[in-house]
């Protein structure tokens, strides 16, 4: 019960602020202000992506899903855990970036998906927590989990990374 109610509190917590904060447009992220914070932002995003890559190649190494390759050694665990843990620390200043200046928009749909795709990507990494440290949930729950958070941080950047570094424009969605 617990794994299924943390998640889901974390995502509508994020929701819950998002919605009801005053979004400031004139935060800036590290020095940067307007159109250099969504372009800083976008290469931020897109270092993300190639970590939430490294992450999956990692985990399918451990799980024996990689061919001519031999058994994940300890070193290759400890060091999906860590660079799990770095991942995640990378991602929290372009979401608090993005949660304090824009807050929850629904103004479009690809706006809307990335709002509610980044308030359930912190769901699902809290999921992963609990299964992670979980002895009765299923085993199987462990991949899946980690697979949602790559295809999270995956549609957070193609909703907003590509969008920015692609002049306003992804396939899926009308500019602007």
């Amino acid at each position: 019960m617990l794994a299924v109610l943390v998640p889901v509190a974390v995502a509508a917590g994020i929701y819950l602020f998002g919605t009801h904060h005053t979004p400031n447009y004139l935060n800036g992220l590290f020095g940067e202000y307007g159109t250099g914070t969504v372009d800083l932002k976008a290469r931020l995003g897109t270092a993300l992506l190639g970590l939430a890559f490294v992450q999956l190649g990692l985990a399918l190494w451990m799980y024996g899903r990689v061919p001519g390759v031999g058994p994940a050694s300890r070193p290759v665990r400890l060091g999906h855990r860590t660079l799990g843990f770095l991942t995640f620390l990378f991602s929290l200043p372009i979401a608090y970036h993005c949660l304090t200046t824009y807050g929850i928009e629904t103004t479009s749909p690809r706006v809307a998906i990335h709002s509610f795709a980044g308030c359930a990507l912190y769901g699902a990494f809290a999921a992963k927590v609990i299964v992670v440290h979980s002895r009765r949930l299923p085993g199987l729950l462990l991949p899946v989990v980690g697979g949602l958070l790559v295809l999270g941080v995956a549609l957070l950047w193609y909703t907003a990374a590509l969008w920015a570094l692609n002049g306003d424009s992804v396939p899926g969605f009308p500019s602007g």
